[in-house]
């Protein structure tokens, strides 16, 4: 079996400087005006989803003062690809602005994926989910693995913090607002966790919340994120949780009635040994009057 070839690491000096670089404030060339229709996308948008009123609202301020930032693009085949900025683009659209003001950069692949990461990770207010997914892939980028591999090296790095895969990954996430060593620590884990509780992360649920919803039996997760949305604090939740998750106490009535047939019935009394029967008497003498009768 032919081994699968791993892709050729970058030279992340230099790449994270030319990230940098193109998403200065103060370009080498003026933007230019460029036709909505004729932009597209890009594949670095680590933000899944856009908010009808965030649109809304980010719309009425471009139909007041414009459009102030201009939109990071690279040439693509019939068009170009939005590296930074695609909430901005929607936004004019909707605001229905023919044309928007773009900085148009040669990049490569790799350049416009940690570019447009890095852009959207230091400016858009992104949901935990869509965090988490965008910076395992700057690290991914970074250390030139696939999404998979990449996870499973930085939980490896955390315990060998050391060396220059270390060291790249410290340089990668400095515009970020966060160490990878702590992403990987604190965040990460958060891609295993169940979908429920996924899906309610995606849709605002506070992180610190939805760690005590993961760790609750998955029959409770559903009526817990309710709690959570409803307003429980956290140490409410908590309590919640520890209760759902505590072993269900016996009910001890059955044992009791167990107790009572066997010494009601003459074959089980007789099967019993003298010793077994003295320990029996000994036993019914300690019962409480109130048994007694």
């Amino acid at each position: 079996m032919t081994r699968r070839k791993r892709p050729e690491r970058p030279d992340l000096g230099g790449l994270l400087g030319e990230s940098a670089r193109l998403l200065a404030d103060t370009p080498s060339t003026p933007p230019q005006s460029c036709k909505v229709e004729l932009l597209r996308p890009g594949l670095g948008q680590p933000r899944r989803t856009f908010h009808d009123a965030s649109l809304s609202s980010l719309a009425q301020s471009i139909r007041v003062h414009g459009v102030l930032q201009p939109l990071l693009v690279r040439p693509v085949e019939e068009g170009f690809e939005i590296v930074a900025g695609e909430r901005r683009w929607r936004a004019a659209q909707l605001a229905g602005l023919p044309e928007v003001p773009v900085l148009i950069r040669e990049m490569t692949d790799q350049e416009a994926r940690i570019a447009a990461l890095t852009e959207n990770l230091q400016r858009e207010n992104l949901n935990v989910i869509d965090e988490v997914d965008a910076k395992l892939d700057l690290a991914a980028a970074t250390l030139g693995l696939e999404r998979d591999e990449a996870r499973s090296r930085l939980i490896r790095l955390t315990k060998e913090p050391a060396g220059a895969e270390a060291a790249a990954l410290e340089a990668a996430f400095a515009p970020v607002g966060e160490s990878w060593a702590s992403f990987a620590k604190n965040k990460l884990r958060v891609l295993g966790w169940p979908a429920a509780v996924v899906d309610a992360l995606r849709t605002g649920l506070p992180l610190t919340l939805a760690s005590i919803i993961a760790a609750a039996p998955p029959a409770h997760h559903a009526s817990l994120i309710e709690q959570a949305r409803q307003g429980a604090s956290r140490t409410e939740l908590r309590a919640q949780a520890d209760r759902l998750s505590a072993p269900a106490k016996q009910d001890q009535a059955p044992a009791a009635d167990q107790v009572a047939r066997r010494l009601a019935s003459r074959r089980f009394m007789a099967g019993l040994s003298a010793q077994e029967r003295q320990a029996v008497e000994r036993w019914l003498a300690k019962m409480p009057e109130v048994l007694k009768g």
